[in-house]
């Protein structure tokens, strides 16, 4: 099988998510390919030749997102690989790329899959209806397929090979004029994205308001930690979508996870049930977090999360 896996990556190193990705089509029997887009995709060739991969596709002359620039750069890389599938990551970026990309090649589309098997015939797994039951896809036809996987479902297998990856560089070209990027903001979680924290502070409506959520930020600074919240707090008005963990907003897995005035509603367990160390506290002794926390405080977190705060601070 020939795969193509779009990789995204920070200060030159890939991202976790797309080591997933590359570790889903890693196999005797695959050829893979890669492409990236924008400042320094074209130093990442040492870091894939470990993946096995043969080439990669790189543009450095687009330094501002704009999805129409990053569609025509990924189409003018499948025309030249013909891949028989298509890996990327189902966040913000491939759910407003690979659409483009797939009503172009039609290809068959499918994001939010969390389990897939390429070894005999191309099968995935998604969740549906806030994870209570899971869809299993099979691909019936030999047409192209994209695949957008959720960030931390895909165990990332070691990358142990020694293959000299080719540098290939493609313009992306000019945009159509259909729509325009007037502006990137960067969000409110400014330490690291969600999806690749290794430790991630939350908070909930047990917060009461949108500005106790300092609290969380004073937590977060000693512990090198990502601020997330749960959708009750974000439907309110208090955080952006960008700091939703859960099932419609970012599933993550950290070493360590803090649910602070989270209940632990079915939709925000989904997206953290992968954390291997879970803390809650809840002034709720019956709160459903605290049948999935490692270890469970109850009591009033404007009480605690202080202390705790700074006896963090003097270690």
């Amino acid at each position: 099988m020939n795969a193509l896996v779009f990789i995204e990556y920070k200060d030159n190193k890939i991202k976790k998510s797309s080591l997933e990705c590359l570790s889903a089509v890693k196999g005797d029997s695959h050829t893979i390919q890669t492409c990236a887009i924008g400042a320094g995709s074209d130093q990442l060739t040492a870091a894939l030749g470990a993946w096995g991969v043969t080439k990669h596709y790189s543009c450095t002359d687009v330094d501002t997102y704009n999805p129409e620039l990053y569609k025509n750069f990924v189409a003018k890389v499948i025309e030249q690989t013909k891949p028989d599938v298509i890996v990327a990551t189902s966040n913000n970026v491939g759910r407003d790329i690979f659409p483009r990309v797939a009503a172009q090649f039609s290809m068959a589309y499918m994001s939010d899959i969390t389990e897939v098997e390429m070894d005999s015939d191309l099968e995935v797994k998604r969740p549906l209806y806030a994870g209570k039951c899971t869809a299993q896809v099979t691909f019936t036809d030999d047409s192209g397929k994209i695949l957008l996987l959720r960030p931390n479902q895909i165990s990332v297998v070691e990358a142990s090979e020694s293959v000299t990856t080719e540098n290939i560089a493609i313009a992306a070209g000019a945009p159509s004029g259909q729509s325009e990027t007037l502006s990137v903001e960067k969000g409110e979680s400014e330490k690291l994205d969600l999806t690749e924290a290794e430790t991630i502070v939350s908070g909930g409506r047990g917060l009461k308001e949108a500005e106790n959520f300092k609290l969380l930020h004073d937590l977060a600074a000693p512990l090198n930690a990502t601020v997330g919240a749960s959708r009750a707090v974000v439907d309110l008005g208090w955080v952006p979508h960008s700091l939703q963990v859960g099932q419609t907003g970012k599933t993550v897995a950290p070493s360590l996870y803090f649910a602070i005035g989270i209940s632990g509603a079915i939709q925000h367990l989904a997206g953290m049930s992968g954390s291997k160390n879970v803390v809650a506290i809840n002034k709720d002794e019956k709160a459903p977090i605290f049948q999935k926390s490692t270890y469970g405080l109850v009591g009033d977190l404007f009480e605690i999360v202080p202390v705790l705060t700074e006896k963090l601070k003097s270690l």
